[in-house]
């Protein structure tokens, strides 16, 4: 299976016909952004499971992982990855996760230390230069300076307003 959400909600439905699945597009290298992961982690109670086609479709991060799994442990629920076939409700179940989670971490970091050899053999050879800066930090400056507000300069420049807290920073 690939990271088609129809085929990886097809296995969980062969395996629980009744549950009730949810689906989110976003990146399991981190929580943040992921808003229906934070909704089921509020509304599971005592008994329920999380029922989760790959580990990596949940979490990449060992942290992560550790922490989703403490928050369902707190709340007498369980995590199985159907792949896998782990179940935490058991000791080795538990157990099996946290070395795959931490193959999972593993993975990552090498795909990091992979594109970050990459980019910099493009740089090396001058085919990469890096995104053209959207402002000038004197731009910045001069904006704060009139008085504009972080999210007018922010939309007017085409930044974001931690870059306009950083340049203001150094002022």
């Amino acid at each position: 299976m690939d990271q088609n959400p129809e085929s990886q909600q097809d296995a969980i439905q062969k395996a629980y016909p009744d549950a009730v699945c949810r689906t989110e597009k976003a990146s399991a290298t981190t929580r943040v952004g992921r808003p229906v992961l934070e909704l089921i982690l509020e509304m599971i109670r005592e008994g329920d499971k999380l029922v989760v086609w790959k580990l990596d479709r949940l979490a990449r991060n060992m942290l992560d992982l550790l922490n989703i799994v403490d928050e369902l442990k707190a709340k007498g629920a369980a995590l199985e990855v159907l792949d896998q076939h782990i179940d935490t409700s058991t000791a080795s179940g538990e157990a099996f996760l946290q070395m795959l989670g931490v193959f999972a971490q593993f993975e990552t970091n090498l795909r990091k230390e992979r594109q970050m050899a990459g980019i910099q053999k493009a740089k090396d050879k001058g085919k990469y230069k890096g995104r053209k800066a959207s402002y000038s930090k004197d731009q910045i400056k001069v904006m704060l300076a009139e008085g504009k507000s972080h999210a007018a300069i922010s939309r007017e420049l085409g930044c974001s307003t931690k870059t306009i807290q950083r340049v203001k920073a150094t002022t």
